[in-house]
């Protein structure tokens, strides 16, 4: 197989130009929603301070209620792609001021924010703006009805990745038994009209399992023409299942919009763009980008395929340790519960008192603060620099129990282990964690 003509053959364009519509629509509703339902607030202006990344911590919110106006421009440029117009400033904009909201708290960490930023990314690349825009309109002679192959391929590879991985992540004792379906379910026993539903044992086995083979099978069963039409028909009850019951923003409907890579170009055509112009001659350009786009594209994609797999080369069970969790497209995955006590030690005069997370955190964050072994370190290294702030030198003691997928509490901090001492080691285990007690489980 030559690598040119599956990289530069040029194919229509339509596919394209309807997901940026599409994209840039979802970008403002996601960032003007967040205002609406009092995600912004309860997330980033009411905390006295934010769990940002590790290494992020001087990314913190804007004081006051300047996060409104934050997310009000950041709508806007989602607006702006939606439109085509100055798409390049406006991709690049949107992409880093999400990227920077979502590196600075971590008590809404969510897989779908997480691949927006890599879908904003490429959109920063892609040729989306050339037909169908404002910036064609303006400037004729950027006007194409083609792009090359690889603008789609881009996609496709991408969420293969995260499908894939999510449908393994998948294949493990709690899942498969419906212990953990059955946990989520019970979450949603009181939901109108279909809470009850919802309840039902043969539901519990169907998602569970369904779930594996959708993820696992859905972008081959897309590519494959014969089977094309009916997965879409099922990713279409997939995602507005999960967009009904697990309420995930935008990202079912992304989702969907995948589609239109997979599709024939002429189809979507037909259907958004009748009067277009076709696209079909099939030209291969080989441009003056092959090189690094060959190279920056697999250097990509080995860090998504690497990120998924450093759990394995952890101590102990990601499920319990949450040490290569994030980023690794673990999705709906657990329930985890914990109980913590903070005690801080006077280095000094040896006084110790107990910590009350109301004095610091919100509801949210206390459970996080709770069950999260990076937010239990930061939440010590906080208490640290709080106390220095006031003269004193302290010592952090945790003692930490939690609950996964509904099993009997146990420890999961030492607690005789200053965590205020302790650096945090990013790619290895910490050695403050308790060896995991995953073997029990409580009858359902």
């Amino acid at each position: 197989m030559n690598l040119n003509n599956v990289l530069f053959k040029h194919i229509d364009n339509s596919p394209l130009i309807i997901f940026r519509v599409i994209f840039g629509l979802l970008c403002f509703l996601e960032s003007v929603g967040a205002i609406a339902t009092g995600w912004v607030k309860r997330t980033l202006i009411d905390p006295q301070f934010t769990f940002s990344f590790i290494g992020f911590e001087w990314l913190q919110p804007l004081p006051e209620n300047w996060m409104y106006a934050y997310y009000l421009v950041m709508g806007v440029f989602g607006f702006l792609i939606m439109l085509g117009y100055k798409y390049r400033m406006s991709t690049i904009m949107f992409t880093l001021m999400w990227l920077g909201t979502y590196l600075m708290q971590k008590s809404s960490y969510n897989n779908h924010y997480y691949l927006l930023i890599f879908l904003s990314t490429i959109m920063v690349f892609q040729p989306a703006n050339k037909y169908f825009s404002i910036d064609a309109k303006q400037n004729p002679s950027i006007k194409s009805i083609s792009m090359p192959y690889w603008c789609s391929l881009l996609f496709i590879i991408q969420m293969f990745i995260v499908y894939t991985f999510g449908s393994i992540a998948k294949i493990y004792p709690d899942w498969l038994d419906g212990t953990v379906m059955e946990l989520l379910m019970r979450s949603k026993q009181n939901y109108y009209l279909i809470g009850d539903f919802l309840q039902q044992t043969w539901l519990r086995y169907f998602l569970a399992y369904g779930g594996i083979l959708f993820d696992g099978l859905i972008i081959p069963l897309l590519l494959f023409k014969p089977t094309r039409k009916w997965a879409f028909y099922a990713s279409i009850f997939f995602h507005l299942f999960n967009s009904i019951v697990f309420q995930v923003g935008i990202f079912p409907y992304l989702s969907l919009a995948f589609a239109l890579f997979f599709f024939e170009p002429k189809t979507v055509r037909n259907i958004f763009l009748k009067k277009k112009p076709f696209y079909n001659k099939g030209e291969v350009i080989i441009p003056a980008y092959k090189k690094p786009l060959i190279i920056i594209g697999t250097i990509y994609f080995i860090i998504q395929i690497g990120l998924p797999l450093r759990h394995h080369f952890i101590k102990d069970n990601v499920l319990w340790t949450e040490e290569g969790h994030r980023m690794s497209w673990r999705m709906m995955l657990r329930t985890k519960h914990g109980i913590a006590t903070y005690k801080i030690v006077n280095k000094e005069t040896q006084e110790a008192t107990l910590v009350n997370l109301d004095d610091y955190l919100t509801k949210k964050q206390q459970r996080l603060a709770s069950a999260k072994p990076d937010v239990i370190w930061q939440f010590a290294q906080h208490l640290k620099k709080e106390y220095a702030k006031k003269g004193d030198d302290i010592s952090v003691y945790v003692d930490s129990k939690i609950s996964v997928n509904g099993r009997p509490y146990k420890s999961l901090t030492d607690p005789k282990v200053d965590l205020a001492a302790q650096k945090w080691l990013t790619f290895k285990h910490s050695p403050w964690l308790l060896p995991s007690s995953l073997e029990e489980k409580t009858s359902n």
